[in-house]
């Protein structure tokens, strides 16, 4: 108890008595990381190659579909014998589409490169669990890629159907996530 007293009247004096990290460590995680050389990216995994160098492709390319003057392929020069009908998708719709599933496949590595790197396999699962989630994404995009063909339409079922289980499975996930949270001890 008197400890505790200690430390709280510590806070109120003139000089409280705080630990002080070095300027040294305080600022060395504001330096940028050394250049990766050819022996360091070799033995990198692949994830970490694609999260240094394949961000700025994936931003370029979604740059140049979007800013492209033509708004579909038959507007195009090369293409213009191609007939599309009036429901296709036009290119940076399909740059949005490309690029969500781009992006949700890599958040489901990044989650599940956080569930093992940090102990926590509870997170393995909410990746497991973004799966469906996925499928219905290739779902959309395939029927899509097929014009929204009416032979098609059970993709939009399955899509539908995929929305609500992966909707079910993160939620589930994210329960679990909590459920460990809460058996870990407090002063972590």
């Amino acid at each position: 108890m008197a400890t505790t007293t200690a430390k709280t009247l510590s806070l109120f004096s003139p000089k409280p008595d705080f630990p002080r990290k070095s300027r040294q460590t305080i600022f060395s995680s504001l330096s940028p990381p050394p250049a990766p050389t050819l022996a360091t990216l070799q033995t990198q995994p692949v994830t970490q190659k694609l999260g240094r160098f394949g961000v700025v492709g994936l931003l370029g390319a979604g740059l140049a579909l979007t800013a492209l003057e033509p708004a579909s392929a038959a507007e195009l020069p090369l293409l213009g014998q191609l007939s599309e009908p009036a429901n296709a998708l036009s290119l940076p719709t399909w740059a949005i589409h490309v690029s969500s599933v781009v992006e949700w496949i890599a958040a489901m590595a990044l989650v599940w490169q956080y569930g093992e790197k940090s102990g926590f396999e509870s997170w393995k699962g909410l990746a497991w669990g973004m799966v469906p989630l996925l499928g219905g994404a290739f779902c959309a995009c395939t029927w899509h890629f097929f014009y929204n063909s009416e032979s098609l339409e059970v993709l939009v079922a399955l899509q539908a159907a995929l929305t609500v289980i992966g909707n079910t499975t993160m939620c589930i996930a994210a329960f679990r996530i909590h459920m460990s949270s809460e058996e870990r001890p407090k002063n972590l």
